[in-house]
């Protein structure tokens, strides 16, 4: 019998690439979207509307596991009403999906459910880990912080394990993403550093995002809250050096604090998405043994390159583990 997992918000992008993921791997995926939203090939699309119970509910019996990614994306301007839909709409999925298992006959044994590495405070100084990292301020964090009061604030069966997940910028090859963007600007001669480039930026790659969902599902030794990014976080400047060394630009333009909020607001979003520092690392699952394919920047943006490296570049790093 084929395992089932339970995709809530599966016509995002990492949505789709978690059904990619399970779907490769024999998996039926549900995935609950929205009134005439999309999902990937070979995803079974239920519909929802992350508020009121219904029929979808019944999709959670029986199932292995759940996850919710479901979330107005936080690339907009911090408006008074885009805020508060971005509030709304990650607390209210989470409370309705405890209600529908709090109610389910054989309810998954594991939900796992969507953070961000954005809680903890700007860092420039020690990483944040699980354990001794430190809360941040501001609205990004107090979305957070309400999230996972949400989250493990829902009374559910005693046998769901519940995993949130705070994950940090994930680079994968598909339009619209952070790396899109980045790799644009420095095909363009525009990828020098930023306000500085002192801020900190944690990532993670597409595939070892998936897999660590994956192995998450499976392992029961580990619960609450995981930071899932990859070890071995650079500065702003070592990012986009890097990126200009795979793309085979011998120059960027560096761009002050005031551009980029000249371009921001263009773009209609907000700075704080580049400006701050998210120094973050994956103590619990390094302690647990988790064995990341691509924990180093140069060989992940090589994997990610849309056209083949030029001569010279670094070779690709594939790792089977990190001690």
């Amino acid at each position: 019998m084929r395992r089932r997992i339970v995709i809530a918000g599966a016509n995002g992008f990492l949505g789709r690439e978690l059904s990619r993921w399970f779907l490769d791997r024999d998996w039926d995926v549900v995935g609950l979207v929205r009134p005439g939203a999309t999902v990937v090939d070979a995803c079974r699309p239920v519909e929802w509307d992350g508020h009121v119970l219904g029929e979808w509910a019944g999709e959670l019996d029986g199932a292995e596991a759940l996850v919710n990614l479901a979330g107005r994306s936080v690339n907009c301007r911090y408006t008074p009403g885009n805020r508060a839909t971005i509030m709304e709409s990650r607390t209210e999925s989470t409370r309705i999906l405890g209600d529908a298992l709090s109610l389910a006959n054989d309810p998954p044994h594991v939900w796992v459910n969507a953070s961000t590495a954005t809680i903890y405070r700007h860092a420039e100084d020690v990483p944040q880990d699980e354990v001794l990292g430190e809360l941040g301020e501001g609205f990004s964090v107090e979305v957070a912080m309400a999230w996972e009061k949400a989250f493990f604030g829902a009374r559910v069966p005693g046998r769901v394990r519940k995993v949130a997940l705070r994950s940090s910028l994930v680079l994968a090859r598909e339009k619209g993403t952070v790396f899109d963007y980045l790799w644009r600007l420095t095909r363009l001669g525009l990828g020098g550093h930023m306000a500085g480039g002192r801020q900190m930026m944690s990532w993670i790659h597409r595939e070892d995002f998936c897999r660590a969902v994956e192995w998450l599902v499976h392992h029961d030794e580990c619960d609450g809250v995981v930071n899932v990014t990859a070890p071995s976080p650079v500065s702003n400047r070592e990012f986009m050096g890097q990126m200009r060394k795979v793309a085979g630009m011998p120059f960027g333009l560096p761009a002050t604090a005031w551009m980029l909020e000249c371009g921001a607001f263009l773009m209609r979003t907000e700075t704080e998405l580049v400006t701050k520092s998210r120094w973050v690392v994956p103590r619990r699952l390094l302690t647990h043994g988790f064995a990341f394919r691509w924990p180093d920047l140069a060989g992940a943006l090589e994997d990610l390159a849309p056209s083949p490296a030029p001569a010279g570049n670094l070779a690709r790093k594939k790792v089977a583990s990190v001690k």
